[in-house]
């Protein structure tokens, strides 16, 4: 009867209330705040000064709080919450499988890598100490720094850090690399991204990126109720069609995937190779 009913509505109230806790948290989960009107205006100019805000956004947010909250997220430190530790973990085990790809594949000495988006040089590192000659790049001065200190901390010698956004990053690659980024792409800028990258690759291209289903867009729309007090950008969730489709129209093929999902960090990955 009625005491049965009660159980899952706990349930599902406790679940609520702790996807309600990541607002305040993450880009790169299922963070959400709510599109300012203008991002929802149907005209051309509208969505071009959309695009170009949140950019700046992003270069203002990692820059600032976001750094100093992502670059607790992405170290050991102890200064995080439950959530934040979730989504630590969903992001290394996505880094882990990328590294797990190219250690199986046992070649990446003495080969080029670009590391678009590198944040703190979760990636890059680890590939440099493999043996990768790395060209690392993000949007945020303040995570290209970091991860340029952490590498000379540790005595690597073969990765290049700057700061670009990711459309005017140039040169050739063996492989290239974008892992958690697509979060801040709105979608219809999103094949345009998946082609820029292929263009920089002459062998493969690994990207990672939330993707679009009911069921986390059902989290996004839930997360929107609570737009919170702690600033984060806006998120974006990918159809992973458009992504593949985009891959096949710039003469890549997929080779490899994975899926990652902890309570709070949803990543497709794909590795595709150029055919």
């Amino acid at each position: 009867g009625e005491g049965n009913c009660r159980l899952p509505t706990m349930k599902i109230s406790s679940a609520f209330a702790a996807l309600a806790a990541t607002i305040a948290v993450a880009p790169t989960a299922i963070a959400f705040s709510p599109a300012p009107r203008s991002a929802i205006t149907a005209n051309a100019a509208t969505a071009l000064f959309s695009t170009v805000d949140d950019k700046a956004e992003v270069r203002e947010y990692f820059n600032n709080e976001g750094f100093n909250r992502w670059n607790k997220i992405y170290s050991d430190s102890d200064e995080v919450n439950t959530v934040q530790l979730d989504i630590r973990d969903g992001h290394g085990q996505t880094i882990q499988k990328i590294l797990n790809w190219i250690s199986d594949d046992g070649d990446i000495k003495g080969k080029t890598v670009c590391d678009c988006g590198c944040g703190v040089g979760s990636l890059a590192i680890p590939l440099a100490q493999m043996g990768a000659k790395i060209s690392a790049s993000d949007i945020s001065d303040a995570m290209s720094k970091e991860a340029e200190s952490r590498a000379k901390s540790m005595g690597i010698r073969n990765a290049k850090f700057y700061t670009s956004d990711l459309e005017s990053v140039k040169g050739k690659y063996n492989t290239v690399t974008c892992v958690d980024v697509a979060i801040h792409y709105p979608s219809d800028k999103m094949a345009e991204m998946v082609g820029h990258l292929c263009s920089l690759s002459s062998e493969r291209v690994i990207i990672s990126f939330a993707p679009k289903t009911w069921y986390y867009s059902l989290l996004k729309k839930f997360g929107e109720l609570f737009p919170g007090p702690s600033k984060t950008t806006r998120a974006y969730l990918h159809e992973e069609r458009v992504v593949r489709d985009a891959l096949k129209k710039a003469g890549f093929e997929v080779a490899r995937e994975e899926m990652t999902g902890t309570n709070f960090y949803f990543s497709r990955l794909l590795e595709a190779k150029r055919v």
